[in-house]
């Protein structure tokens, strides 16, 4: 295990000039002026020291397959459903192995070392799931994967699905995911649900579904979800992810489904890149937005997360693993430019998702693993706006990742000459 010192650090909450001491790869202490003899130092000279970014929503057996075997040339969710489905009998356990380790080394020089990752149960014989149990466990010196048995193409719906998403929990998957509004009808989908949430009380397993991801404002299965949340006892274990159909419904269905939602203490996981890249694809204009409601959300104290969704695969083309980008477009897309609104929407790559996985081993406070990262901004909002990168990735005390930045970075409220005496030094 690995000791640390971190001089002069700026904090998420607002603190400056803080030490933060990390003993045998738990933090011990957090405060001004620590002193500690005889271990390795670093001076964050006033930059920003936060805990990891983390994934609450990715897919990362079809990372880095973009192009294979063709382009989604529609750029709609349903085409790329069924571009995977082509692919599928395509993989091998060696190229999901390979892609997801390239995406883990991108992570990880991103300051991402958590991620909840959904992985396809409806191939038979579940590729993917051997092949991501083997990642998770060759990577956990410097990352924590956290596996997601979802049925791609519907748990009813898909022949043999429910056998072999007990196959993989059996196989040390770790959550049971869903997708009731891609089953064939609206009653089927509340089926899957039940069906689901009860496995999950019988497993003492957490649930995170694929919900209404539709700009149908009638794709309502997030209250089955919270109601079997609430029938099962899952409450604080239970994550609705997309929720897009929100966006359309009328508000006054909203305002009794927040409370709803609220009472049964299920999460909200919004794909920021992905929601609004593949959401109103049948929009002319207005073309709607088609992210969730996030500020409702948060106005009623509701778990909300951000996920990065996808990386290079058959429904979006770009990403880099960059949880900052994640939360940018968030911040755009939700309109929450206020200082509470774009500090909530760091706290979204951070804490919250941290919170919603059950990840309490990170944090900035004693007791907690010493896992963080310095960047090359001064505080959450610049970080949004700067998108910086990251100085150092730290895991359990050791240094996994570095970066050495000139240091240019211009302060809100610093003059031109001190720019000046800095390029000079």
């Amino acid at each position: 295990m690995h000791d640390l010192l971190i001089k002069n650090a700026s904090l998420p909450d607002g603190q400056r000039g803080i030490d933060i001491l990390i003993r045998n790869g738990n933090i011990s202490a957090i405060g001004p002026a620590i002193y500690a003899d005889g271990i390795p130092q670093i001076d964050a000279v006033g930059d920003l020291v936060c805990s990891p970014f983390v994934d609450a929503h990715f897919h990362m057996d079809a990372v880095l397959s973009y192009g294979l075997p063709r382009v989604n040339e529609s750029g709609t969710l349903l085409e790329g459903i069924a571009l995977w489905g082509e692919l599928k009998p395509l993989l091998t356990k060696e190229a999901l192995i390979s892609r997801a380790l390239k995406y883990c080394e991108w992570a990880i020089s991103q300051g991402l070392l958590a991620i909840r990752s959904h992985v396809d149960i409806c191939d038979p014989r579940l590729l993917a799931v051997e092949a991501l149990l083997e990642v998770r466990d060759r990577m956990k010196e410097f990352i924590d994967i956290q596996l997601v048995a979802f049925p791609q193409d519907g748990l009813l719906r898909s022949r043999g699905a429910h056998v072999q998403l007990i196959r993989a929990l059996d196989m040390g998957v770790d959550v049971i995911g869903g997708i009731p509004h891609f089953e064939r009808t609206m009653s089927a989908g509340m089926q899957s649900v039940q069906v689901l949430c009860r496995l999950a009380a019988e497993r003492g397993l957490m649930v995170d579904m694929h919900c209404d991801e539709s700009d149908d404002p009638m794709s309502r299965h997030i209250e089955s979800l919270c109601e079997q949340t609430i029938h099962y006892g899952l409450q604080g274990k239970v994550a609705g992810s997309h929720l897009t159909s929100m966006h359309s419904m009328d508000n006054y269905y909203v305002s009794k489904l927040l409370p709803l939602m609220k009472e049964s203490g299920v999460a909200a996981i919004a794909n920021p890149l992905i929601n609004i890249t593949l959401q109103g694809r049948h929009d002319s204009y207005p073309k709607r937005r088609g992210m969730t409601r996030v500020p409702e959300l948060l106005e009623y104290q509701i778990p909300v997360a951000f996920g990065h969704d996808c990386v290079m695969d058959p429904w979006y083309s770009l990403g880099s693993g960059d949880m900052l980008e994640v939360a940018s477009m968030g911040l755009h897309v939700a309109q929450l430019t206020s200082q509470k609104g774009m500090r909530a929407c760091f706290e979204a790559v951070t804490t919250a998702p941290a919170e919603i996985m059950g990840l309490s081993q990170f944090g900035l406070r004693p007791g907690c693993e010493g896992s963080l990262v310095m960047l090359d901004a001064g505080d959450p909002v610049e970080a949004l706006r700067l998108k910086p990168v990251r100085r150092y990735v730290i895991r359990r005390g050791r240094v996994i990742a570095k970066t050495e930045v000139p240091r240019t970075r211009l302060m809100l409220g610093e003059d031109a000459s001190n720019i000046s005496r800095r390029f000079n030094d």
